[in-house]
C-alpha cells in the first residue's frame, strides 16, 4: 500500500534534575556544595532515507518518545545526556506542525536531518548557587520538560519528470517502455491508485527519474477523486510530460482534455504552469489517430513543445526521452522554500504580558503565563532554600504585587499549573 500522508506525535526527553550535594571528605574542611548538573533530554530527529518510498511504516507506530537526561550526581558530576531518537522518512517528505499548519522543514536530500522536538535542558546543581552570603546553598534546578508536538508528514515524490493526464491515456504504458518499472496496466477508465517511479537510462550515459502519477479528473484541485493526494506529487517534478489520448473512439476531445488538466494544475499551484511542459499525444498506432493529431496541433499555440508517440509500437519514444533529458539539463530542481533565521522578517509587536492573574473563587487565584510556568517547572521545591528562591523570583516578576491588586489576601490560595500555595 502506498501511504503519503500521516500524523504522528513526538515527545522529546525531559532534562535531568540538578543535584543538591556537599563534599564530605576527610581532610577537606568546608568542602562546600558539590551537586552536578542534569543531562539534556533526548531530541526527536527526522532523517531522510532514499531507500524508503512510502510512509506506510507509520501506520503501525505513531508515537515516538525520547529518554530523559540523567540527574546530576555528587562530587560535581554531570548527568549523562540522553541519546536522540532518529526517525527514518523518505526523501521528499515535508513536515508540518499539525496545530498551526506551518511548514517546519523539507527533507529532500539523503541523510538530511531535521530536529522536530528538542530535548529539555538539564537543571543546574547547587554548585552554581554558592556565593559569599550563602556558601552552602540547598538550591538546584529541575530539568526543563521536553517538547510534545503533533506533526504531519506529507510525501511529495522527488522525480525529475512527471507524467500527467486523464486516466487511461497511456502513462503507465510509457513508463513500462521507457524504464524497467512494471506498473499494472489495463484498459480501465479509473485511475492508478499508487504513483510508480522508474529510472530512464539513455545511450549517452544520462539518466533521470520519471514518475507515473495517478490520473487527474476534473475537480481534482478541489478534492474530487484522488484530488490533492495526486497533485502534491507533481509539485517537485521539474519537467511535465502531458499525455493526451488520440484514440478517436474514446469519446473525448483531446484539446478539451488538455485544457482541463492545465486548469487543475493551475488551480492547485499556478507555479506548476510555468515549468517546462512537453505535450505527448499518445496511441498513434490506433486507426484515425493521425487525423485527430493534426486537428489537435492546429488548436495549440505555435511554440508548443510536441512529441507524438505510440508506446505499443515504440514510435517516437527514443526521441521523446532524448528531448526530455535535454530540457532537464536546463531546468533547476524544485524545493520548498523554508524560512530560515537569515530570511526572517522582523516586525515590531508589543511584548506580551509575562503572566496573568485570574480570580477563580472568593479566596482562590490562578497565575498563568509561559515564563512563570517555566519557573515553576525548573524550581526544586524539596529544600527550603529552593522554596525561598522561587518566592523571590515570583516577587521580582511582579506577581506578588499583581495578586494584591487583584484582591488577594493572606491565607488565599494561589495556583500555578498543578502547584498550589498559600499567599502571605
Amino acid at each position: 500500500m502506498f501511504v503519503d500522508n500521516v500524523k504522528i506525535t513526538v515527545r522529546s526527553g525531559k532534562g535531568g534534575d540538578g543535584s543538591v550535594a556537599f563534599r564530605h571528605e576527610k581532610y577537606v574542611p568546608l568542602g562546600g556544595p558539590a551537586g552536578g548538573d542534569g543531562g539534556r533530554g533526548g531530541d526527536i530527529i527526522l532523517r531522510a532515507d532514499e531507500g524508503m518510498n512510502t510512509l506506510m511504516d507509520f501506520r503501525y507506530k505513531r508515537i515516538f518518545k525520547a529518554d530523559p537526561g540523567q540527574n546530576g550526581q555528587i562530587k560535581g558530576m554531570y548527568g549523562r545526556k540522553a541519546d536522540p531518537v532518529y526517525i527514518a522518512v523518505p526523501t521528499g517528505t515535508a513536515v508540518f506542525d499539525e496545530e498551526t499548519g506551518q511548514l517546519i522543514g523539507d527533507l529532500v536530500d539523503n541523510k538530511q536531518e531535521l530536529v522536530v522536538a528538542k530535548g529539555g535542558k538539564g537543571g543546574r546543581g547547587n554548585i552554581h548557587f554558592a556565593n559569599s552570603k550563602n556558601r552552602a546553598p540547598e538550591i538546584a534546578e529541575n530539568g526543563e520538560p521536553g517538547q510534545e508536538k503533533q506533526i504531519r508528514l506529507e510525501l511529495r515524490l522527488i522525480a525529475d519528470v512527471g507524467l500527467v493526464g486523464f486516466p487511461s491515456v497511456g502513462k503507465s504504458t510509457l513508463l513500462s517502455v521507457a524504464t524497467s518499472a512494471k506498473p499494472k496496466i489495463a484498459a480501465y477508465r479509473f485511475t492508478t491508485l499508487n504513483p510508480n517511479l522508474g529510472m530512464v537510462k539513455l545511450d549517452n550515459g544520462n539518466d533521470f527519474v520519471i514518475a507515473d502519477l495517478p490520473g487527474l479528473i476534473e475537480g481534482a484541485s478541489n478534492g474530487v477523486g484522488l484530488g490533492i493526494q495526486f497533485l502534491r506529487h507533481v509539485e517537485r517534478t521539474r519537467v511535465i510530460l502531458h499525455l493526451v489520448d488520440m484514440d478517436p473512439e474514446n469519446g473525448r476531445d483531446p484539446y478539451t482534455d488538455y485544457l482541463a488538466i492545465r486548469k487543475e494544475l493551475g488551480t492547485y499551484d499556478e507555479n506548476i504552469l510555468s515549468r517546462p511542459e512537453i505535450i505527448v499525444p499518445t496511441k498513434l498506432d490506433v486507426s484515425g489517430a493521425d487525423e485527430r493529431l493534426a486537428e489537435f496541433e492546429q488548436k495549440l499555440p505555435e511554440d508548443s513543445d510536441i512529441f507524438a508517440i505510440s508506446s505499443i509500437q515504440h514510435i517516437g519514444i527514443k526521441a521523446l526521452l532524448d528531448h526530455t533529458s535535454e530540457v532537464l539539463s536546463k531546468t533547476a530542481p524544485i524545493h520548498f522554500d523554508v524560512q530560515s533565521d537569515e530570511t526572517v522578517e522582523y516586525n515590531y509587536q508589543p511584548k506580551a504580558d509575562k503572566f496573568k492573574v485570574h480570580r477563580t473563587g472568593e479566596h482562590d487565584f490562578e497565575v498563568t503565563g509561559d515564563e512563570v510556568e517555566r519557573l515553576l517547572q525548573i524550581s526544586n521545591l524539596d529544600h527550603q532554600d529552593g522554596i525561598m528562591r522561587f518566592a523571590r523570583k515570583l516577587k521580582g516578576m511582579g506577581i506578588e504585587e499583581a495578586l494584591i491588586d487583584a484582591g488577594a489576601q493572606t491565607g488565599d490560595s494561589v495556583t500555578i499549573l498543578d502547584f498550589t500555595f498559600e499567599f502571605i
